[in-house]
């Protein structure tokens, strides 16, 4: 019942820059932390960005001072801004949020987005 889908992927040359939206859809109760995380070639799934629901964020140290990430409580969605993307930042950019669904059950979860391509060129 709960879907997270996300948009925003593409291909830019690098320093180009990226917007990356993600919205929670179906019966949810409540939303916790949202955010962000990649997965590379041949690499782990590795945190982006964080941001919980009080507003505290957390960023990787490798994108710290680049990437934005904020959310839109009213809607249930997370964006995450990419400014001076470089060729490292290439990945399969996935949304995670932690949810707790109205049905079947009331267990919190992490729920994941389908995943949208980021390729940086040099």
């Amino acid at each position: 019942q709960v879907q997270l889908v996300e948009s925003g992927g593409g291909l830019v040359q690098a320093g180009g820059s990226l917007r990356l939206s993600c919205a929670a859809s179906g019966s949810i109760l409540q939303i916790d932390t949202m955010g962000w995380y990649r997965q590379a070639p041949g690499k782990q799934r590795e945190l982006v960005a964080t941001s919980d629901s009080g507003g505290s964020t957390n960023y990787a140290e490798s994108v710290k001072g680049r990437f934005t990430i904020s959310r839109d409580n009213t809607k249930n969605a997370v964006y995450l801004k990419m400014n001076s993307l470089k060729p490292e930042d290439t990945a399969v950019y996935y949304c995670n949020v932690l949810l707790t669904p109205l049905f079947p059950t009331r267990d919190t979860y992490n729920y994941w987005g389908q995943g949208t391509q980021v390729t940086v060129s040099s």
